[in-house]
């Protein structure tokens, strides 16, 4: 309980508990209905309500690329999917780049047995995250202070969850992995938090062995990755779910 006494003497009270604090962070199992939902995929700008939901999704792509960069500028290891990237680029004449666009590719046909649809939303995942990624490799610097390093990793998977949630909701089709993610959610029933966890275990197991570069970061962003999607998903899901 924390109490506040103006110099006028009006009190103020608020009673924060273990419970309340608890269910602030508690996980939701599904992708929650929101008022800024689209009813279609392709809902480009067209009235006040298509633009305020296309903010939502720029919001959460930059988010996640911020996220994504801070990962990166801690220097204790990078996602999964970099991981992978970097591992088939060993066997490959492509670049990281490259091979992250082509690794997009197989994951986008992986949609079509799971009968999941790419939108408006899957074309801006790739446009704006890496715009996203790039400034924030500019804002945030890299650090051989452990502290900072681990700050930015923990802050990091959080920004990559909380953006996932808010562009997840828009209904603007997912991204490449996301849509993964959603599909096999939706087929098998299985907590989406759990779907994503298995999901980067996969792809970093692969990049592993192929070579990829990965470090105690790289493992912290695999295991909580889900679990800050699911967190973010609960935070959207309470606050302004329909």
């Amino acid at each position: 309980m924390i109490s506040y006494k103006s110099k006028q003497g009006y009190s103020l009270t608020v009673r924060i508990t273990f419970s309340s604090l608890l269910n602030l962070v508690k996980p939701h199992k599904t992708i929650p209905k929101t008022h800024w939902c689209a009813d279609n995929q392709w809902d480009l700008g067209r009235s006040k309500d298509d633009l305020y939901r296309f903010f939502i999704l720029i919001a959460g792509l930059t988010l996640f690329g911020l996220g994504e960069s801070m990962l990166v500028s801690s220097t204790l290891g990078n996602s999964p999917w970099v991981v992978l990237a970097e591992g088939v680029s060993n066997y490959s004449p492509f670049n990281i780049g490259e091979a992250t666009f082509l690794i997009s590719l197989i994951v986008l046909l992986l949609w079509i047995p799971l009968k999941q649809k790419p939108g408006f939303g899957t074309l801006m995942n790739i446009l704006v995250i890496a715009a996203a990624i790039e400034l924030g490799l500019y804002i945030f610097p890299t650090s051989n202070e452990i502290s900072w390093q681990i700050l930015y990793l923990v802050i990091g998977t959080a920004l990559v969850g909380a953006g996932s949630a808010l562009y997840l909701t828009c209904g603007l089709g997912a991204g490449p992995r996301d849509g993964l993610m959603t599909g096999l959610h939706d087929r098998t029933g299985v907590r989406v938090g759990r779907v994503r966890l298995g999901i980067e275990l996969s792809a970093l197991s692969v990049g592993a062995l192929l070579g990829g570069t990965l470090g105690i970061g790289t493992a912290f962003y695999a295991l909580f990755i889900g679990q800050s999607v699911a967190v973010f998903l609960g935070v959207v899901a309470r606050h302004t779910s329909q």
